[in-house]
């Protein structure tokens, strides 16, 4: 897996610069949730970062233990201070090798991870390894072929860089399916991540996402001088919630 966030000043900035509201959040967890089959469930999250995502299911799915696994001790670290959870464990491991024996999970999460990941069918086959039968593996990402998020209306060559690493749709579907996985929904789904543009010109400052490091000091500058520039256009009474879209592409074991 990618090791970008073993810089620890990225992953310090990850947590405060990823954070969403507690309903989108809630929401996110709700749409995970109508994908396990089974009462108390044993999940896993495949580069669990500052563990937001597994802590909330944690709290969220009834009775459901998580194994949270990232590569980075840096982001572990990171979440084992944030999120702590009684049914949450923290572990070192990757896509590639989850510290986990076989068929132990019923439901695996990868969010914003797959263009992390270079040995793609050979995490999908790991991911079929730890899986019980008819688990399912949620990927949350932005495919290729739709790469809209408002980052992009601010830092435009940003757009160009994801369009090099980030998969397409065919692509993934094309690695699980001929790990024998079968398609079972590939959705959109957007939730408002801060409740103004403003908020979303804050949590950037510090540059939380991987992609930035591909900018130059400069670049990164005139970005955020553009979406300043748009922040001060906004009145304070038509202020509204900015949005992040995701592809959500499931996938069913045998």
């Amino acid at each position: 897996m990618d090791r970008v966030y073993d810089d620890e000043r990225l992953a310090g900035a990850h947590e405060q610069g990823n954070e969403m509201p507690e309903q989108s959040l809630l929401a996110w967890v709700e749409l995970i949730a109508s994908h396990v089959r089974r009462p108390s469930a044993s999940l896993v999250e495949i580069g669990a970062g500052t563990g937001m995502f597994s802590a909330a299911m944690a709290r969220w799915i009834e009775g459901s233990d998580v194994l949270a696994v990232d590569p980075s001790e840096a982001m572990l670290t990171e979440a084992r201070r944030h999120h702590p959870h009684p049914a949450v464990r923290y572990v070192s491991g990757s896509a590639e090798a989850v510290p986990a024996p076989d068929g132990t999970f019923d439901l695996a999460l990868l969010s914003r991870v797959i263009h992390h990941i270079p040995e793609r069918p050979l995490a999908v086959r790991e991911l079929a390894r730890v899986l019980r039968p008819r688990g399912r593996v949620i990927v949350r990402t932005t495919f290729r072929e739709r790469l809209d998020a408002v980052v992009y209306d601010y830092w435009p060559r940003l757009r160009a860089h994801d369009a090099r690493r980030f998969p397409s749709e065919a692509e993934v579907v094309a690695d699980f399916t001929s790990a024998g996985f079968a398609v079972a929904e590939v959705t959109s789904f957007a939730q408002p991540v801060t409740a103004s543009l403003g908020e979303y010109h804050a949590r950037l400052v510090e540059r939380p996402q991987s992609k930035f490091a591909h900018l130059t000091p400069e670049e990164f500058r005139e970005g955020l001088e553009r979406l300043e520039a748009a922040v001060r256009g906004v009145d304070a009474d038509q202020s509204r919630p900015v949005l992040e879209r995701y592809d959500v592409a499931v996938f069913s074991r045998p």
